[in-house]
């Protein structure tokens, strides 16, 4: 009987012992799954970086490839800080590119309408290229017409940036930075500039910018992508529906700059507080329409109090991609692509027509240095320019 006492009991604890080591193995096996599973996300929310050709005076110019885990694709080059190919899903789940652009940095230097670029330092127009500041007047480069337009004639969309990788797990950030030095294109004071890229894991790719002067200067710096939601660059943008949060809009006179008067938006084309077609009434009897060629013109946002606010959407019913812009800006430029016209590459072949691509741009006032009565855009030493703009892509 004692025999058998210690064989059940012997048998017991071998039994025992054998299921601790099989829950450990199993515990073990699923601590390395979730481990490599979680590796695995971090590795789809990443920047890839390759070589994208040579400027003419022999500066090297890099691609850096953005990516998060639900499949969106951002490819940056140092160029202009371009933002060359941006990937976005529609109602199927389907990524496709969504920005016009070209394959080659050889079509970037030889003629581009600001594909994509980041511009500076000052985006839209100055009247005549003169503006004061404490008196002393200054006149920077003109470039549209008698005015100056998106910095002169090479703006920040035509210099190199230096670019820096910023690690992070769950986002995927590229920094870009460029010193623009004292009378570049006219500018006063050495103006150090830094624009972060990030794009997160909801699809949202976020443009921080800042700056700094050792003189006082006027910035006014913003995105310039032309999206064409359906990604159909053969295709027009006009069946696309546009909302703008606005109660207000900028009147221009024949060289598009601001006559200083307020227009409310009510009664008008220009109304997209609800969400209309680009094409509804783009092509009706208007002076302002007749002057910008269809819409060339700056909205004043609701909710500039707020620190972040929604400034747009637009929305592709066939594709089913929605955007969303928010921002902390007081405006937002909304351009149709008129001067659009058949003799540029596009990059799947082709070339881009009329109106194949929008931009929404957020910013300050065009020509705001001289029209007292528009925010500032004055930057000081001491200070430092700090503004966001977010655009989040979605499907309906």
């Amino acid at each position: 009987m004692e025999k058998l006492e210690k064989f059940l009991f012997s048998f017991l604890m071998a039994s025992l012992a054998l299921m601790l080591i099989q829950c450990k193995d199993k515990v073990a096996k699923t601590n390395d799954s979730k481990t490599s599973k979680d590796v695995e996300t971090k590795a789809m929310v990443s920047i890839e970086k390759k070589a994208f050709g040579i400027t003419e005076d022999g500066q090297s110019v890099e691609k850096y490839t953005l990516k998060n885990s639900k499949g969106m694709v951002v490819d940056i080059i140092t160029y202009g800080g371009i933002i060359a190919n941006w990937s976005a899903p529609d109602k199927e789940g389907k990524y496709q590119d969504i920005v016009l652009g070209y394959n080659t940095l050889d079509q970037y230097l030889k003629s581009t309408p600001y594909f994509g670029a980041l511009i500076g330092r000052y985006g839209n127009r100055i009247a005549k290229g003169k503006f004061s500041l404490d008196g002393k007047k200054y006149q920077v480069t003109v470039n549209d017409g008698q005015n100056s337009l998106h910095g002169g004639d090479k703006g920040f969309d035509k210099v190199v940036w230096k670019a820096e990788e910023l690690p992070n797990d769950n986002k995927a950030s590229l920094k870009l930075t460029y010193t623009s030095v004292d009378g570049e294109e006219g500018y006063p004071g050495n103006l150090a500039v830094t624009v972060i890229y990030t794009l997160t894991d909801d699809n949202a790719l976020e443009v921080d910018y800042n700056a700094t002067t050792n003189m006082k200067t006027i910035v006014n710096l913003t995105q310039h992508s032309y999206f064409n939601l359906p990604g159909d660059f053969s295709k027009s943008i006009l069946d696309e529906e546009i909302m703008i949060n606005a109660d207000r809009f900028l009147p221009v006179d024949a060289t598009l700059i601001p006559t200083g008067e307020l227009k409310p938006v009510e009664g008008t084309p220009f109304d997209f507080r609800t969400a209309k077609t680009i094409g509804k009434e783009i092509n009706e009897e208007n002076d302002q329409l007749k002057k910008g060629k269809g819409y060339d013109h700056c909205w004043i946002l609701n909710d500039q109090d707020k620190d972040i606010h929604l400034a747009a959407t637009a929305y592709d019913p066939g594709s089913g991609r929605f955007l969303e812009i928010l921002t902390d800006q007081p405006g937002i430029q909304f351009y149709t692509g008129n001067f659009l016209d058949g003799t540029l590459p596009a990059k799947n072949g082709g070339t881009y027509g009329h109106r194949t691509g929008f931009c929404l741009e957020t910013q300050h006032y065009p020509d705001s240095p001289n029209q007292s009565d528009f925010p500032s855009v004055v930057l000081n030493p001491g200070d430092t320019y700090k503004t966001k703009t977010i655009f989040k892509f979605s499907a309906k």
